[in-house]
């Protein structure tokens, strides 16, 4: 860990509990500022819901859910979170006391976190989509084929403000010159420098992009750039059809953070990569804040156990393939 890198995460630690100009009252909330002026913004915030990534086939047309059609699906997915013993044969997976996906839809009611286009629907390409499935079938090859999260380098940028089967949490420091953004899923944290620097080198490409934020009244805007050309929009089997897939280094992110009430931040995410996309498209999440919640490491390591088992897997296969012939 660099010494740079330290001070800031100090200095988080320090002023993030130091006390808020404007506090408001429970009846009228009005926007606070920390001690150097920034609309506050800190605080652990959640996003876990069951509203869908893409709008299923089956509300096409529909944007938004009435009061009742919410209930309904609350209602299903409490049924479907009933615990069942494996099948024979089968080693199961975690049960419900590891998952923490939500039980409730977002409480925008949309019915699903695309909202632009208006169909629901991500207007991916279908080179991209092809690209997918090549590294899914060859997932067991190599490393270079399988997912970000399961190599345990990173859920992306924006992937990580994405909802999860669990750790759903996120938490907001902001200092003088900075916010630092901690996503519980992967422990990964964001620096985010706001004051007016440039972005990097173009020869510069990372993982998860090169972000600058800058405040437009009370909305944090943070563009990031200069991206490589392995990361993926969304690890997650929450992002159905989308996880996996592969952008370009042209890849440029805009995501919008609006505190709209002492309890939720509208996050807003444009995604624009002509290679990968046929237009930009939009999706919108509300975080709420859950001033219990406790983030706990995510010890999550590059060459892990998974990958092992994965790949050795992949070479018994390929014996047994050979000794069949």
């Amino acid at each position: 860990m660099s010494l740079r890198f330290l001070t800031i995460l100090l200095l988080a630690a320090a002023i993030g509990t130091l006390p808020l100009a404007g506090q408001s009252s429970a009846k009228h909330w009005v926007q606070g500022k920390t001690v150097d002026g920034q609309p506050d913004l800190q605080g652990v915030w959640i996003n876990a819901t069951i509203t869908p990534f893409e709008r299923p086939n089956e509300l096409a047309g529909k944007p938004v859910l009435t009061d009742q059609e919410a209930a309904a699906l609350e209602e299903k997915a409490a049924e479907g979170r009933v615990d069942k013993p494996p099948k024979e044969g089968d080693v199961g997976s975690y049960n419900q006391v590891w998952f923490d996906s939500g039980t409730k839809v977002v409480s925008t009611k949309q019915t699903a976190l695309v909202v632009d286009p208006a169909d629901g629907r991500v207007p991916v390409r279908p080179e991209a989509e092809a690209r997918r499935e090549f590294n899914l079938a060859h997932n067991a090859d190599s490393y270079e084929y399988m997912s970000l999260w399961d190599r345990c380098i990173t859920r992306g940028v924006p992937g990580a403000m994405f909802p999860a089967g669990y750790n759903n949490a996120y938490q907001i420091v902001q200092i003088p010159g900075y916010v630092v953004l901690e996503s519980e899923m992967i422990h990964n944290t964001r620096i985010i420098p706001i004051d007016g620097r440039p972005h990097v080198s173009a020869a510069i490409h990372l993982w998860d992009g090169d972000s600058r934020g800058h405040w437009e009244g009370n909305t944090l805007v943070v563009d990031t750039t200069n991206y490589n050309n392995r990361s993926q929009i969304s690890t997650s089997a929450a992002g159905g059809r989308i996880k996996g897939i592969t952008p370009s280094d042209k890849l440029h992110v805009v995501e919008r953070f609006t505190r709209i009430s002492a309890d939720t931040i509208h996050y807003e995410v444009t995604i624009d990569d002509p290679a990968t996309f046929t237009r930009p498209w939009k999706v919108s999440i509300p975080l709420s804040r859950d001033a219990k919640y406790q983030i706990y490491e995510y010890a999550c390591q590059e060459g892990n156990y998974a990958m092992t088992d994965i790949l050795n897997a992949g070479r018994v296969q390929d014996a047994s393939a050979k000794g069949s012939r």
